[in-house]
């Protein structure tokens, strides 16, 4: 059995930054309080005539490039996202058309904030067993469309992004080492879009419309989600947890993360976080941290790299990858 390496990466963020300052002009907050409970600074919002797609194809043709991998050699697309440009056509398909990949299968993958994670497994799993030699894998959300700008419980949280990687065929024990996937539907109430489905397909409210959460339930979720998504990786790869050279986890709220990094037992300083810029950007958070810690070379040859992350759904995921570029 063969398996698969990551041989390029690419993101894509919007101009306009909306700082915490210039929330607090607009909904109760104010920029201690977003940095005491999340981290974040400022983040990255779309204009109306942004679609999910615009952003997507931008981190795909960066990751192409790198990857020295024509368009037209590749064999899948997958695009997690929970925010496509329609709800069909397959933001993928619109992806693959752009590209003009057209031996190319496509389609998204919906797991929310997990969804890159998914689709990387997905991925590395055709191309494993001789399925796809070739994928292009994307994370991309535009999530700030979906938020409610009076509930700074959840407004003060989110930006737009796409991160990107292409995959291709390696032999067994490198590259992907591992993944693993989970679910838990009971908690599905937690964090959830209510509007826009076959269930409210015309929400009357903004209420109905946006984004609402349960911050604690998600937060206690997100920690047992993490540390256990990075324990299952390690033992499925037979890899120590000090082993782990790096560990870029979905960029959702600081304290998530220290009290991941204080639970596993692995320095804060090896958890890549970018969010005090992009704030969370679903889907996308992971790819992007991805790209931005190889770009600045923090991600170096031979690293071993936890990728984790969690969303709604309830949802996680997490790959661990043996970096060969």
């Amino acid at each position: 059995m063969k398996s698969s390496k990551i041989v390029g990466t690419g993101s894509c963020l919007p101009e306009k930054i909306l700082t915490n300052l210039d929330l607090e002009k607009i909904v109760e907050t104010s920029d201690e309080w977003i940095k005491t409970r999340t981290g974040i600074s400022e983040r990255r919002i779309t204009d109306d005539a942004v679609a999910t797609s615009d952003l997507a194809i931008k981190a795909a043709k960066s990751a192409i490039d790198m990857s020295g991998i024509k368009s037209s050699d590749l064999d899948l697309i997958i695009v997690g996202t929970t925010s496509p440009d329609t709800l069909f056509p397959s933001t993928a398909c619109i992806i693959q058309n752009l590209l003009d990949a057209k031996k190319a299968v496509a389609f998204d993958v919906s797991a929310a904030c997990s969804g890159f994670n998914f689709a990387l497994s997905i991925a590395h799993n055709f191309i494993s067993s001789n399925v796809y030699g070739n994928a292009l894998v994307i994370g991309a959300d535009t999530l700030t469309k979906y938020l409610n700008w009076s509930d700074r419980n959840t407004c003060v949280l989110f930006g737009d992004g796409a991160g990107a990687v292409v995959l291709t065929q390696c032999e067994k024990n490198s590259g992907i080492l591992a993944n693993y996937l989970h679910a838990e539907g009971s908690g599905g109430k937690y964090l959830i879009m209510p509007g826009g489905g076959s269930r409210n397909p015309n929400p009357k409210s903004e209420e109905e419309r946006c984004i609402k959460m349960d911050g604690k339930e998600v937060f206690k979720f997100a920690v047992r989600a993490m540390e256990e998504g990075i324990i299952k990786v390690a033992e499925m790869a037979d890899i120590d947890l000090s082993d782990i050279d790096l560990v870029i986890p979905h960029q959702a709220n600081v304290r998530i993360i220290d009290h991941v990094a204080k639970k596993i037992g692995i320095s804060k300083e090896k958890f890549f976080t970018n969010l005090q810029k992009y704030g969370n950007t679903s889907a996308a958070s992971v790819p992007i941290a991805l790209d931005e810690a190889y770009r600045s070379g923090i991600v170096k040859n031979d690293d071993i790299i936890a990728l984790v992350g969690f969303g709604a759904g309830l949802t996680s995921g997490a790959n661990l990858v043996k970096w060969e570029v």
